[in-house]
């Protein structure tokens, strides 16, 4: 059954019209929310494939979402109900060419993708994201379903509090041409 819902979701988000050069904002919103995951539509439970999307156009390697989440459907927790495994994120990015190096601080990389707990540890859903520190700040991608711009805080931990990261992918070199 599983392996039927997989081929559906890859016959599903290939049919749909995503740009892979864009960045995505807002899952809930736009054609992404459509795109599906495991048992799910990305609305729901697509943040870690997002992410993911994200950090590669913004290393100048953009794929499409509808490629990203197929080779990411290998790394769903329960079915996909809870999106993918946060420790398996690393993988893709190495999969379609992102030079990453685990870590435990975000705030010591220029570019990364966190994943944290939303509310209080084991009780709440996690949510991963993409940033990028500017001048500006921090700027946070997908921050959350309804959002369709990048928001932009003073530090991640303005973003996520006191909570401590499951697990960031600190980003190497981004391709100098990109003007993402």
């Amino acid at each position: 059954m599983f392996r039927f819902a997989v081929k559906r979701n890859i016959r599903c988000n290939s049919a749909l019209d995503q740009k892979s050069g864009a960045m995505i904002n807002g899952q809930a919103c736009g054609c992404v929310a459509d795109f599906r995951y495991g048992l799910c539509r990305m609305s729901f439970n697509g943040c870690e494939v997002i992410a993911v999307h994200n950090a590669l156009v913004w290393l100048g390697i953009p794929q499409k979402l509808a490629d990203i989440a197929a080779y990411m459907e290998r790394f769903r927790m329960l079915m996909g109900f809870f999106g993918c495994s946060p420790f398996k994120i690393g993988k893709a990015l190495s999969h379609f060419g992102a030079d990453y190096t685990k870590t435990k601080n975000p705030m010591q990389s220029s570019a990364y993708v966190v994943s944290f707990w939303t509310k209080r540890r084991f009780l709440s859903s996690i949510h991963t994201v993409f940033c990028v520190k500017t001048d500006a700040g921090t700027e946070v991608y997908n921050s959350s379903n309804r959002c369709t711009d990048v928001r932009i805080y003073e530090d991640i931990q303005q973003y996520i509090g006191t909570k401590k990261p499951i697990a960031v992918y600190a980003l190497k070199n981004r391709n100098k041409d990109n003007t993402a």
